[in-house]
C-alpha cells in the first residue's frame, strides 16, 4: 500500500499546530508582562504532568470510561483476523483488541504509540456492518494510530491546559478570598487573557481534531482500497446512532471525540464547535478519494 499524503490536508494540519504555538508564545508573553510574580514555571509543569499522564494513561483511562475490555486471541478470531490482514497492509504492530458492550455501534483507537495501540469496537457494530465495512472502519481506526494522533492532540492542548490552570486558579483565589494587591489589576489582565487563550485554543484544537478525522477517512481508503465501503459502513452507524437510547450514550459522553461517529448526536449550535466534520462532507471527500484511486 502506499500511504500518499493529502499536502492540502497537511497543510491545514501544520497551520493549526502553528496557530497554537503562536496562540502559546503570545500568552507567555502576556504573563511575563502583566503578572511577573506568577510561578510560570509551576504552571508550565503542571501542564507537562497532566500531558504526559493524559499522554501514557489514555489507552486505559479511556477503556475504562467505555467499560471496554481487551480481549484474547481465542475470543473473536475473525475481528482478530481482520485487524492483523490491515495491519499488515499499514505496516503496523499488532495492537490490542477491546470489545465494548453497547448498543450503540462505534469504534475507536487509543494509546500512545503504534507499539502500544488499542483498538476497540462494540459488539453491536459488528453485527450491524458487512466484513467490508467493518474492515473500513477499523481501518480508520488504525490510521489514526499510524498517524500518531494521539500525541499531536495531547502536543496542542498544551496551551489550552495552562490557560485552564491559570482560570482555575483565579476562581479558586477568588471563592476563598485571596488576592495579590501587589499586582491586582495584572491578575485581571491574566485571567482575561486566560479565558481568551483558551477559547481559542479549544477552538484550534476541534478544527485539528476535524481534519485528523479527515486523515484517517483517507487513510482507511488507502488501505482497503475501498472508500465506498466507508461511506456505507458511516451512514450505517449514523442511522443506527440516532435511535440509540440517549442513556447509552451519554455513559461514554467522555470519550465522544474518540468515536469514529460522535456518541452524541443531534443539531449542534455551530459546525465550529464539533469534533467531527459533518456527514456529508465526509462522504464527499471520501467520493473524491474513490475517484483518485480509480485514476491511480
Amino acid at each position: 500500500m502506499e500511504w500518499k499524503r493529502d499536502w492540502g490536508l497537511t497543510t491545514r494540519v501544520l497551520l493549526t499546530g502553528f496557530l497554537l504555538f503562536i496562540l502559546y508564545l503570545v500568552f507567555m508573553t502576556v504573563l511575563v508582562v502583566f503578572f511577573p510574580g506568577v510561578s510560570i514555571w509551576l504552571i508550565v509543569g503542571l501542564a507537562v504532568v497532566i500531558g504526559l499522564v493524559q499522554y501514557f494513561f489514555s489507552d486505559k483511562l479511556v477503556l475504562w470510561t467505555t467499560h471496554s475490555r481487551i480481549i484474547t486471541d481465542g475470543e473473536y478470531p475473525e475481528l482478530h483476523q481482520t485487524v492483523e490482514k490491515l495491519c499488515h497492509e499499514a505496516d503496523l504492530p499488532m495492537p490490542k483488541i477491546a470489545i465494548m458492550q453497547s448498543p450503540m455501534p462505534n469504534a475507536f483507537a487509543t494509546g500512545r504509540s503504534p507499539k502500544h495501540a488499542v483498538v476497540c469496537c462494540t459488539d453491536s457494530i459488528m453485527r450491524l456492518l458487512t466484513k467490508d465495512e467493518l474492515e473500513a472502519v477499523l481501518a480508520h481506526e488504525l490510521s489514526h494510530v499510524k498517524n500518531r494522533d494521539i500525541l499531536t492532540m495531547t502536543m496542542a492542548s498544551f496551551v489550552a491546559m495552562i490557560a485552564s490552570i491559570i482560570m482555575q486558579s483565579f476562581f479558586f483565589s477568588a471563592l476563598f478570598g485571596g488576592n495579590n494587591r501587589n499586582n491586582g489589576a495584572g491578575w485581571i489582565i491574566v485571567w482575561i487573557a486566560s479565558i481568551i487563550v483558551y477559547a481559542l485554543s479549544t477552538l484550534l484544537i476541534l478544527a485539528l481534531s476535524r481534519y485528523r478525522e479527515y486523515a484517517a477517512d483517507r487513510g482507511s481508503a488507502l488501505i482497503t482500497r475501498n472508500p465506498q465501503a466507508l461511506i456505507s459502513a458511516l451512514s450505517k452507524i449514523s442511522g443506527r446512532m440516532e435511535v440509540v437510547p440517549p442513556q447509552a450514550k451519554a455513559k461514554v459522553e467522555s470519550a465522544n471525540a474518540f468515536f469514529i461517529i460522535p456518541a452524541l448526536t443531534g443539531n449542534t449550535i455551530m459546525e465550529l464547535f464539533s469534533t467531527h466534520p459533518p456527514m456529508e462532507k465526509r462522504i464527499a471527500a471520501l467520493e473524491r478519494i474513490a475517484v483518485e484511486l480509480r485514476v491511480t
